[in-house]
Order: structure tokens, then C-alpha cells, then sequence
């Protein structure tokens, strides 16, 4: 039985508990909602109220695989809540598992980048992601322990298709200006992070997560609405379309990269279910 803790046991952390549940371990999932809380519990988890904005009393690590899965701070240049939570670990993880966002990277104005290509991050949540895998490398390197980073492409899955916006009548970047994103079906983030966990080969290691799929987000919110028998995004152009978008919705649309995900599936071994990206907006309304 494998001692697990997840740090931000939210969207992705309650099917991560799932499948550790299923494999008959020990999970605590630490969460600041009373709804989430009660979601741990329903999962087969012990539950645990954190808030992280706040002094993190100690918690036990000895052994156990720890994820953080928590958003980090919604200002600065560092994320506070990690350094609280690394403080208050006590004893000596398995592992430390991070998950991050392939924002780091920053724009390539639609090019490859894969866990070698340097990051350039140009948003201020991003540079705090960046700032907090460098916190977690050095807090980790410092005492021996191992750690994992996931850097993350954009999550969908139930709940999280964008059918409001289209029913809003929301305007999108038409097709020949819009440029490649990327996006992860929340199932196969939980395979990605479990297996981050679990793997020998995973400490020390940096893991692009995705599906491989490079559709604009013009093309997904298209997908999206012919699946879910919604009408289509009206199509602007580029600049229309900054003008109509709040500055966060925009500094997502602004960077464009392919990411290259060969490293998770080869070495992690990830079996993602939804690489067709029809099948993971079809499974996400099916819940």
C-alpha cells in the first residue's frame, strides 16, 4: 500500500484519488472548500482542510508520494503557498510531484518545444510557476528527496468545455489567424500525474502533459459547438478579437507553441485515452 497526499485535491486531484483509491492505497486529499472536502471523502480519501494562504501546520511525508496540485498565488513574482507547504512537511517524502503549466515556455509563435527548450514565460502567472518548480528543485535537491514536474496544457473535461461562451455568442480568431494550442482531458491528466508518481525513471524529470492535439482554439471552440449542437463561435479578426477579450483571456490566446509530449508517453508509459479529441468533448458531456 502506498502512502499518497494531495495538496489542492480540486478538478484533477479527485480522479488522481480515484485511481490511487482503486489500487487500494492510503490517500489524504487536502482541500479548502467544505464541497471539495466532502468530494474526498465520497472518493474513498481522508479529507483535510487547508488553506494555504494562511500558516500551514505540520503534516506528515514520511514515505509518502506528495502532489501539489494547487493554483499558486493570484500575485507576485513567487508562490508563497508552496513555500508554506514545503515548510511544513515533516519528515522525508517518496517523491514531491509539481504540476505546472506548459506556459512556461512562453510564445513560439506556433513552433515545437519540448522539456529542453528553455522557458521564456511572459505572464505573471506563468513566471510564478516558473519561480515555484525552481522552489521545489532546490528545496528537494537540498535534502536529497525526489520531485517531478508536470507541466500542464490546457485542461478540459466535464465542467470544463467552453459551452457558455459559446452560447454567449463569444467571438473567435478566424481560422487563418488563429494558431496552434494545446489541452489535456483531465482523465488522462490524472493517468499522467499517477504515473509521475509511481515511476522510478520520473525523479528528477520534467514531463510535457497534452494530447498531441494542435487545434487552434478556434478549431475547438468549432468542435466543440458541432458536438454539443451549439452554434459557432462568430469569427473576428486577430486584432477584433484582443480588442472584445479580457487581458486574462487574452494572454492565453496571445502565446501559441506545439508541445511534444513524446517524453511522457515513452518514458512515463501514459496511455492517454483521449487523443482524439471528438472522443474527449463527447466523454466530457457524458460526465
Amino acid at each position: 500500500m502506498t502512502a499518497v497526499s494531495i495538496v489542492g485535491c480540486g478538478y484533477a486531484g479527485l480522479r488522481l484519488a480515484r485511481l490511487h483509491v482503486g489500487r487500494g492505497d492510503a490517500v489524504r486529499g487536502f482541500a479548502t472548500r467544505p464541497q471539495s472536502l466532502r468530494d474526498i471523502e465520497a472518493a474513498g480519501a481522508t479529507a483535510g482542510a487547508l488553506d494555504l494562504d494562511r500558516e500551514v501546520p505540520p503534516l506528515d511525508a514520511e514515505g509518502r508520494i506528495v502532489y501539489y496540485l494547487a493554483p499558486p498565488a493570484p500575485d507576485g513574482d513567487r508562490d508563497p503557498r508552496l513555500t508554506r507547504l514545503l515548510g511544513a512537511l515533516a519528515g522525508a517524502p517518496r517523491r514531491v510531484v509539481y504540476m505546472s503549466t506548459t506556459g512556461v515556455y512562453g510564445d513560439h509563435d506556433g513552433g515545437w518545444v519540448d522539456e529542453s527548450t528553455p522557458p521564456q514565460p511572459r505572464t505573471p502567472r506563468a513566471r510564478r510557476r516558473l519561480a515555484a518548480e525552481t522552489t521545489l528543485r532546490d528545496w528537494c535537491g537540498g535534502r536529497g528527496l525526489s520531485w517531478c514536474i508536470l507541466r500542464v496544457a490546457g485542461i478540459y473535461g466535464p465542467g470544463r468545455l467552453p459551452m457558455e461562451r459559446l452560447r454567449r455568442g463569444e467571438p473567435a480568431i478566424m481560422p487563418q489567424e488563429a494558431r496552434p494550442t494545446n489541452r489535456i482531458h483531465v482523465a488522462d491528466l490524472a493517468r499522467a500525474c499517477l504515473a509521475a508518481g509511481l515511476a522510478g525513471c520520473a525523479s528528477g524529470r520534467i514531463y510535457n502533459v497534452t494530447d498531441g492535439n494542435d487545434d487552434s482554439q478556434t478549431a475547438y471552440l468549432q468542435r466543440v459547438a458541432r458536438l454539443c449542437g451549439l452554434p459557432p463561435p462568430p469569427l473576428l479578426g486577430r486584432e477584433a478579437v484582443r480588442l472584445a477579450s479580457s487581458p486574462g483571456a487574452w494572454s492565453f490566446l496571445s502565446e501559441s507553441r506545439r508541445v511534444d509530449n513524446r517524453r511522457m508517453l515513452e518514458e512515463l508509459g501514459v496511455a492517454l485515452e483521449y487523443r482524439d479529441l471528438d472522443a474527449g468533448i463527447l466523454a466530457s458531456l457524458q460526465g
